[in-house]
């Protein structure tokens, strides 16, 4: 198997990134992917932002998963720093193939550099294959998450 690369998104990927997000139960109702515009207007602030790290993976030049990595600096935990994760998605046909895994192990790792003091996310209640596969990579389910929609 070839090597996964991963890398900061481009303008040019955005398009398929927004796929990867709307291919699933949740995003498909959410997501417009034929509407580029919002889309790239949040690319934007997300890469102007030096705590933001929008990052793709690439298999054989195909881009085939993506995560958002938020860089929060705090009070709590002696004004530690902590990375968020978001919108992990693998392209289909790789799910169950590791390349989940090892983009995760990518981002700890990036948060290890940064010199965060922990790394959390956050996974829709009805993700129940996700919750399986994010306490194989050693997440503990700790707290209970609350929103409101504006």
């Amino acid at each position: 198997m070839t090597e996964l690369t991963v890398r900061r998104a481009r303008p040019a990927d955005v398009p398929a990134i927004v796929a990867l997000i709307a291919a699933d139960q949740l995003g498909a109702g959410r997501e417009t992917p034929d509407d580029p515009v919002p889309y790239l207007a949040a690319f934007a602030a997300i890469d102007a932002d030096a705590n933001q790290y929008l990052a793709v993976a690439e298999l054989d030049g195909a881009l085939v998963g993506t995560l958002q990595l938020t860089y929060l600096p705090g009070l709590s935990h002696r004004g530690g720093w902590r990375a968020q994760i978001e919108a992990v998605r693998i392209a289909e046909p790789h799910r169950g193939s590791g390349l989940g895994s090892d983009l995760i192990a990518w981002a700890i790792g990036q948060a290890r550099d940064r010199g965060c003091r922990m790394v959390q996310l956050t996974s829709n209640a009805t993700r129940d294959g996700a919750h399986r596969f994010y306490t194989r990579l050693g997440f503990v389910p700790s707290h209970v998450g609350f929103k409101l929609a504006l």
